[in-house]
């Protein structure tokens, strides 16, 4: 089974995750609808049980942007993940769990949207096109456990994905079909946006926050230049 080594600063980005087992070809994200000082010992179990399990990376995901975009740069930064099991209380506010699958199957358009997701605010303004179409080449499935992941059963699922032979776990046929043949990428977020909620999301919206701007730099100026003038007086 072809396997390699993942980045060296693997996984790059910070977040609520267990690093397991570097050669699985597996990564489990647990949506996260809790503040982080009151998530539940069942969502804490579900994070231990995928790494326990065997899965490389296993952790929370809170939110249909950000939230996603780093876990976008940590699977890119291990070929030898290809499968993501998505499991946990979908968020009935960002629908983090959906935007995760709309990703995989649909990807984004051009303002950087993931296409056919219910989320609000599904934008990864923080993530370059090709790490984007990277992570959706190298992940062969997404299986989704959606509101339904008990530990048993999340079990299952990534013993699954490490067979050698192909086994059926419901809907999907899993096995492990070995690393990505691209190097790993040591891929990290730019933070250019820090809440995607405010950012324009056409560009008739771009152009009316444009030329808002525009016009408070006009005001601030002329403010500027009386104060400058009532000293000068």
């Amino acid at each position: 089974m072809f396997k390699v080594d993942p980045a060296p600063d693997y996984p790059t980005e910070e977040g609520r995750y267990l690093r397991g087992n570097d050669f699985s070809p597996v990564a489990v994200a647990v949506v996260l609808i809790y503040d982080y000082d009151k998530i539940p010992k069942d969502i804490e179990q579900l994070v231990r049980v995928g790494a326990e399990s065997g899965a490389a990376l296993s952790g929370t995901v809170q939110t249909e942007n950000i939230g996603i975009e780093k876990m976008v740069c940590n699977i890119i930064g291990n070929p030898n993940i290809r499968y993501l099991i998505v499991t946990g209380p979908e968020s009935p506010g960002h629908s983090t769990g959906d935007a995760i699958i709309a990703l995989f199957k649909n990807g984004i358009d051009g303002r950087k949207r993931i296409v056919g997701t219910h989320s609000p605010t599904p934008y990864l303004f923080n993530l370059p096109v090709e790490f984007i179409e990277r992570f959706r080449k190298q992940i062969v499935d997404v299986v989704d456990l959606l509101n339904k992941g008990t530990p048993d059963l999340l079990r299952k699922a990534v013993w699954s994905c490490y067979q050698e032979k192909p086994v059926q776990f419901e809907t999907h046929t899993l096995y492990d079909t070995g690393a990505y043949p691209e190097a790993p990428i040591s891929a990290r977020i730019t933070w250019r946006v820090t809440n995607p909620v405010f950012e324009p999301k056409d560009e008739e919206e771009r152009r009316q926050k444009e030329s808002f701007l525009s016009r408070m730099e006009q005001i601030r100026m002329k403010v500027e230049e009386k104060k400058s003038q009532r000293k000068d007086g």
